[in-house]
């Protein structure tokens, strides 16, 4: 191939790239809705409540994306998925985005070709056993039957955890949470596992949660966070930025009861190019400079979600732990808005 056709497919691949980053932004704005592919339904995360409105810290994300690009938090279509269907429904376009506690694995990213662009719950498998059993350690659970969700990555984090010990195990594939707690309560396993996190929102709906205890072994790391298309890069940056402008906010004092007024009483300039009274940080995503103002008045910062939806006053009552800001000894931190 010569210099002048190789520059010329170079030039048409750029091309076609530069339309498909742009194309789920046009799509988003010219239908006027987000279509957020959330969990089949787990209770702090992402559930109808009684009257039917999906409520939670994975929703509280999309809506803070719709917020940040449409201007309206409730413009937002939640699309139910399991952990077989996600990717299918994120890579077919059925959804932009997905938010629902999904682990960012090498394979997902380079092999299914999907971009996450975040963390914003890091979490690790853990194991929950009736009380009624005396197991105190997972190490205990020799020859157990283990209800598992097929298509995660908790079949071979559970595989390698019982290899490595030496014990046996019976799995109990299950597609989705609510037909875990279903197997798990009637007795059809022995225990159930998952990422500690979704172990603790499925305890606080059972009608007697201290009837179950989840015991101490954490035996993976488990960086769950929302996801886009790979090539998807300017719809990807706002995905991005929006989970980083919750976490910032919270880190800066900014919070859903300020955020009107302290973009212009405020005298530090990163909160200014923040919500948009300063810079043109908005421009650069293709949004309007109040952004990010729109996506933290839509359910508050990370720490305003944490703890509505999952915190230590919740039935949930997950404590920050690793997911407290950098500044309280977390893992929690954003790239600067600069």
């Amino acid at each position: 191939m010569n210099k002048s056709v190789f520059l010329g497919v170079l030039t048409v691949a750029g091309m076609a790239a530069g339309v498909a980053s742009a194309a789920t932004l046009d799509d988003v704005k010219s239908r006027g809705t987000l279509n957020c592919g959330v969990s089949t339904g787990l209770v702090g995360f992402a559930a109808p409540n009684t009257s039917g409105e999906w409520e939670g810290f994975d929703v509280d994300l999309c809506r803070a994306v719709a917020a940040a690009v449409l201007g309206d938090p409730t413009a937002v279509e939640f699309v139910p998925t399991t952990p077989k269907t996600r990717f299918t429904a994120l890579s077919s376009g059925e959804v932009d985005m997905l938010a629902r506690n999904t682990t960012w694995t090498f394979s997902r990213d380079n092999d299914l070709k999907l971009e996450f662009t975040g963390i914003n719950y890091y979490d690790g498998q853990g194991f929950m056993v009736p009380t009624e059993l005396g197991v105190s350690s997972a190490k205990d659970l020799d020859g157990a039957t283990v209800c598992i969700q097929t298509g995660t990555t908790t079949e071979l984090n559970l595989a390698d955890y019982f290899r490595a010990n030496n014990i046996s195990y019976e799995p109990v594939p299950i597609e989705t949470n609510a037909e875990a707690q279903q197997q798990y309560l009637a007795g059809a396993c022995d225990v159930y596992t998952t990422d500690a996190s979704g172990l603790a929102a499925t305890r606080a709906t059972f009608e007697n949660p201290d009837d179950h205890v989840l015991l101490p072994e954490i035996i993976s790391k488990e960086p769950l966070g929302p996801l886009v298309r790979h090539g998807d890069n300017e719809w990807g940056d706002i995905v991005r930025w929006t989970l980083n402008a919750l976490i910032s906010a919270e880190e800066l004092g900014v919070t859903s009861a300020n955020v009107g007024e302290i973009g212009e009483s405020s005298n530090n300039p990163e909160i200014k190019r923040l919500l948009g009274t300063e810079g043109e940080l908005g421009a650069m995503l293709g949004l309007d400079p109040n952004w990010a103002q729109q996506a933290i008045t839509a359910g508050g910062n990370y720490g305003e979600i944490f703890e509505k939806n999952i915190g230590e006053n919740t039935p949930i009552g997950l404590s920050r732990g690793l997911n407290a800001q950098w500044t309280d000894g977390g893992l929690l931190y954003s790239p600067p808005f600069r």
